[in-house]
């Protein structure tokens, strides 16, 4: 085929995850069959494609990093990608892996494993951008299909994606959610994350649990009084923001303030 008319090459990269995120490409059904058109997927191990090392013109990664496998292979995936695109909380924010950051992991893994010595684990789980250039991340836990199309049709026509920035309050207001910190008391992350579930959660009266990371300007002080406010002991306000996305700065930060 004649370089002016093959299609675009894309690769869906897998690191640790639950595949979650690879489900927004699956899911999109007669879509997807409109995306295939577009681009040439070389590489997506959950649909069957095997072809990790060809160059291509947009990668997505979902997954933390967590061993030293993992750095490089995420560093020959960005010298064979035009544009690299993280997807999901655990490649944007470190994701439930993460959570060991503020622990031990070598009291766990002795504690767990017979032979510990025998584990490829790094320190700590970081997110994608620890370790290289990420041209766009793509929030949420899981990302949705909306998101992933957008970002192709984007990069492929030279644009920068155009990023969410309302918080979740304002979606509950959109959608005529009542607010369950005002109405019943829950604490949730609303008020400092960005919107993209359509505020999934506070719909069924359970507080956010910040999966769309954090919004522009997050005012976490002021969160965290209103927190105080509802009775929230530190070792409760600490896991309010060190949980999905707990490597994300602001949520680092915040949690932070109240260890011990």
């Amino acid at each position: 085929m004649d370089e002016s008319t093959a299609k675009p090459k894309v690769a869906v990269h897998k690191f640790s995850s639950c595949d979650g995120c690879q489900l927004a490409f699956l899911d999109m059904g007669e879509d997807l069959l409109t995306l295939s058109a577009m681009v040439d997927i070389v590489h997506f191990a959950e649909a069957g494609m095997l072809d990790e090392n060809t160059p291509v013109d947009v990668a997505f990664v979902e997954g933390s990093l967590n061993t030293r496998h993992d750095l490089e292979r995420i560093q020959a995936i960005r010298k064979n990608s035009r544009f690299l695109v993280t997807i999901g909380a655990c490649a944007t924010a470190g994701g439930l892996q993460a959570l060991r950051n503020f622990t031990d992991a070598d009291a766990w893994h002795s504690a767990v494993y017979a032979t510990p010595e025998y584990l490829d684990s790094l320190t700590t789980a970081s997110p994608i951008r620890s370790a290289v250039h990420v041209d766009l991340e793509l929030w949420g836990c899981p990302v949705n299909t909306r998101q992933v199309t957008a970002a192709v049709r984007a990069l492929l026509s030279g644009v920068t994606p155009a990023a969410e920035q309302d918080k979740v309050c304002m979606e509950c207001k959109r959608r005529q959610a009542v607010c369950v910190m005002v109405a019943h008391g829950t604490p949730c992350m609303g008020p400092v994350t960005r919107t993209g579930c359509g505020a999934l959660c506070p719909s069924f009266e359970r507080g956010c649990y910040a999966c769309y990371g954090p919004a522009e300007n997050p005012n976490t002080d002021a969160l965290s009084h209103w927190f105080e406010g509802l009775g929230l002991l530190p070792e409760q306000l600490r896991e309010q923001y060190h949980g999905i996305t707990s490597q994300a700065e602001p949520f680092t930060a915040a949690g932070n303030r109240y260890r011990k």
